[in-house]
């Protein structure tokens, strides 16, 4: 099957290799997350579904980070563009799509996780960061809720209480601290970041694939016991609501003129 043709992702697979890498591709804009970058994020999540060589896929970003979060030109549009919902509704069915994939997914994060990159990173079954990556959720600083899906992502991670210190604070935190809570798997050295990511990719790849399919059904199935988030969809109604609230409103125009 032939690969999707993209343009702000790039999907690298060569030959009859087990291990894809999905590499968010604008770092110009530090792989903000554009509707066009979320909307192709589930189109090659379609497409991997389809194939049967790939095992393992290891998500990272180009550049200097992972990922600055949702593209702030987009939030702006969100009250005025043709279909502020479906907009708002982009990142939900991109966590989704990453979350559900055939393939075991490893996250290799670097530079800043912002916001809805860290829900992007949540989405993936294990997670590698380097020692230098800085996470930060600001939403509430930018007069939103955190959507997506986030809030059960990370209940189920970090549990209630940190969760609703890091989204309600915004305080950023570091990779360290991402793994004492266990919301990473390893630290590792910045220069070995991606060798460390595409070594497990490798590893996880080489085991009997009816094993790997069945643990990641039965593990998510658990969690969506836990935290399910099968009311995600009303995230999207919620974000838009927020950008009518006039408090919210004025807090992210203050927030934004000060970015």
């Amino acid at each position: 099957m032939r690969k999707p043709s993209l343009s702000t992702i790039k999907l690298v697979h060569r030959g009859d290799s087990p291990v894809a890498t999905l590499l968010l591709n604008r770092p110009e804009k530090l792989n903000a997350l554009s509707a066009q970058l979320l909307g192709e994020v589930v189109t090659a999540c379609s497409w991997l579904d389809a194939t049967t060589v790939i095992r393992a896929v290891v998500v990272r970003g180009a550049g200097r980070a992972f990922s600055a979060g949702f593209d702030l030109d987009d939030f702006r549009g969100l009250s005025d563009g043709p279909s502020p919902r479906e907009v708002a509704d982009l990142g939900r069915l991109a966590a989704e799509a990453l979350t559900d994939v055939r393939p075991l997914t490893v996250a290799a994060v670097h530079g800043h996780c912002v916001g809805g990159g860290l829900v992007l990173a949540a989405a993936c079954d294990l997670r590698i960061a380097a020692s230098d990556a800085r996470f930060s959720i600001p939403e509430v600083d930018l007069g939103i809720p955190l959507a997506w899906g986030g809030i059960p992502r990370l209940v189920r991670e970090l549990g209630p209480a940190i969760t609703k210190e890091l989204v309600l604070t915004c305080r950023p935190f570091g990779a360290d601290e991402a793994h004492q809570l266990r919301f990473l798997n390893r630290v590792v050295a910045p220069d070995e970041l991606v060798q460390a990511a595409d070594e497990l990719a490798e590893e996880l790849a080489g085991k009997p694939w009816f094993a790997l399919r069945a643990t990641k059904t039965h593990v998510n199935a658990v969690m969506d016991e836990i935290a399910g988030v099968a009311r995600n969809a009303n995230d999207a109604d919620t974000l838009v609501a927020a950008t009518a609230d006039p408090e919210s409103r004025a807090q992210s125009r203050r927030y934004l003129a000060a970015r």
